[in-house]
């Protein structure tokens, strides 16, 4: 049973990792977007520079930080198959694959905007900052899930209002903050 809290420990480090690579990857995504308003070689040089600082963050830190955080995941769930039958895992389970989802959606802009060449990303500002919250809501979501457990399946509801709060909350200080740079 050591081992488990081994990998478990091993886990949550790769989860950090990997999460505050995400944060900052969509944010860069965010700053490539912000220098659509400067002109001449000032929009060149910090897109060139944003580009290198994506692929290096995406290649360096989330996807060896992802892979190992999903290793040593699965290095839990060999040494404790009984996770697979809580109710609880089923619904991580579950965001972790909306996770697996918004890693590829950042997988693609990656390979989009290396291939952009200097050019216009074509999402707005709003939506790629949009974008940058979708990680926090997943973390949430995935955190409160494994350390709840089955306490968080007898008080659904109100960890679902709860949840719908921070979204909500969220949602409104990103698009103030938006208007207020406009």
């Amino acid at each position: 049973m050591a081992y488990y809290y081994i990998f478990k420990a091993l886990h949550i480090i790769f989860m950090v990792s990997y999460f505050a690579g995400i944060f900052y990857l969509v944010r860069l995504f965010v700053y490539y977007k912000d220098t659509d308003g400067f002109s001449g070689p000032k929009k060149d040089i910090l897109r060139s520079q944003y580009v290198f600082m994506i692929f290096r963050l995406w290649t360096i830190i989330v996807l060896p930080a992802g892979m190992l955080m999903v290793v040593f995941g699965l290095c839990m769930l060999f040494v404790n198959p009984g996770l697979l039958q809580a109710s609880w895992f089923h619904l991580k389970f579950l965001f972790l694959l909306f996770l697996l989802g918004f890693h590829f959606w950042c997988w693609k802009k990656v390979l989009e905007i290396k291939k952009l060449e200097g050019k216009a990303l074509m999402n707005s500002t709003i939506v790629l900052r949009q974008m940058n919250e979708v990680a926090t809501f997943l973390l949430f979501l995935v955190v409160f899930t494994a350390v709840l457990k089955s306490q968080l399946l007898f008080y659904w509801r109100e960890f679902l209002s709860g949840f719908l709060v921070l979204v909500l909350v969220i949602i409104s200080v990103v698009k103030w903050v938006s208007r207020k740079k406009k």
